[in-house]
């Protein structure tokens, strides 16, 4: 039992995130030289939704109560700002949806190549992008003679936050035939054997990444100094053409329904959400985890503060780089071809218009909650009043 754990944190009074940063982010930033990345998005999280971004005053149309609405981040580490950006996300999913079932694929990297990741986290992101893209499209040559829908989605953690590098890919049980005049439907309950998957995924990955190393394109610096010598860097390559590599086939979808269900939960999913934090007492933060290896049992992780802190930094993603990826017929520059997927299944119109909704609009809908409704009388509405100045800024000397 985790008692109020089990909780989101502002509902309980909990900490968050935020409050772990500034109580024990400025001790962590001088005694670890940190990249501006990570500086901002500390700095983000910890100003998030406080006077330090400004914002308005409501008040209440009926009784006249008034509160401050703080502005947000809108950083994409931040675990109060990824709602509303996830249900603007889903609005548009759910227009190019396809009445089909979905496959759920996950490929996962090998540790070993875990400490040449977070120092080249881009490249080896993206070459991980393109393993999979391209061992889909070739099996979906080979066996349905078309082209594959593929939307991946980028993990980089595990429960207890340490590194765990793999793509979740969600697949369409179906390809369109190369001349674009047929829907080739796939088998029902299976679309490729993940065996084969995997042999070619490891080839793929393992390929891109010598052709990469060859071209001085590897930063090998810290505790990977070593892999700089070409000899080592072999040695690192052979071990994991002889490692099975992990491809593992979920239950597939059975409705649409289900796929917008787990997009909605996964796709925009950080590192550790705030309901997931139990306590912080001593410099010590208590989190609440599943233990995949025992039936998915609910367990609790006590960190030193700094570490817990160190966890969740090792998943800051570059500036700009896409986490949320769509390839074959579902790639942004192929809209053309899901029209035509939707006409071949009767679909009309081709490829209709995301609703547009507001920001209250899809806050209910996503919550339940009409965040304009009084919270004091119930009755009133809450409307702009005036806008809150900014703080002057801190003298830094």
């Amino acid at each position: 039992m985790l008692g109020g754990c089990q909780r989101p944190a502002a509902a309980r009074g909990g900490v968050e995130l935020s409050d772990i940063f500034r109580a024990h982010g400025e001790c962590y930033r001088r005694a670890h030289p940190l990249p501006v990345s990570h500086l901002k998005v500390m700095q983000a999280v910890e100003r998030c939704r406080t006077v330090a971004l400004g914002g308005h005053l409501e008040q209440c149309d009926s009784c006249g109560y008034e509160r401050p609405a703080y502005n947000s981040c809108r950083n994409r580490h931040c675990p109060k700002c990824q709602s509303l950006a996830n249900a603007k996300w889903l609005e548009k999913q759910k227009s190019e949806l396809l009445p089909v079932g979905y496959f759920h694929l996950v490929f996962t990297l090998p540790h070993e190549l875990n400490g040449l990741i977070l120092v080249n986290k881009k490249t080896l992101i993206n070459i991980l992008f393109h393993a999979v893209c391209e061992t889909l499209a070739k099996f979906a040559q080979r066996r349905l003679k078309g082209t594959l829908g593929i939307t991946a989605v980028l993990h980089t953690w595990d429960q207890t936050l340490l590194d765990h590098f793999h793509l979740h890919c969600l697949v369409p049980a179906g390809a369109l035939s190369f001349d674009q005049n047929r829907w080739i439907s796939a088998r029902q309950n299976f679309l490729f054997p993940v065996k084969a998957l995997s042999l070619v995924f490891r080839g793929k990955f393992l390929d891109v990444l010598k052709k990469t190393f060859d071209q001085n394109k590897l930063l090998c610096a810290g505790q990977i100094a070593s892999l700089a010598d070409a000899g080592s860097f072999d040695v690192l390559l052979q071990g994991l053409r002889k490692k099975p590599w992990v491809v593992y086939a979920k239950k597939p979808f059975g409705s649409p329904g289900h796929v917008l269900d787990y997009l909605g939960r996964y796709t925009h999913r950080v590192a550790l959400s705030n309901n997931r934090i139990c306590s912080v007492q001593n410099g010590e933060v208590t989190f609440a985890y599943r233990d995949r290896k025992k039936q998915n049992q609910r367990k609790l992780m006590k960190l030193d503060a700094q570490e817990f802190i160190r966890r969740f930094l090792l998943h800051v993603i570059p500036k700009g780089f896409m986490r949320v990826r769509h390839f074959g017929f579902l790639a942004n520059n192929s809209k053309g071809r899901l029209s035509r997927c939707r006409q071949l299944m009767g679909l009309l119109p081709p490829l209709p218009k995301p609703p547009q909704r507001s920001t209250d609009q899809l806050m209910l809908a996503l919550t339940g909650i009409d965040i304009t409704r009084c919270p004091l009388c119930q009755k009133g509405t809450l409307v702009w009043r005036a806008d809150l100045p900014l703080p002057p800024p801190q003298d830094s000397s």
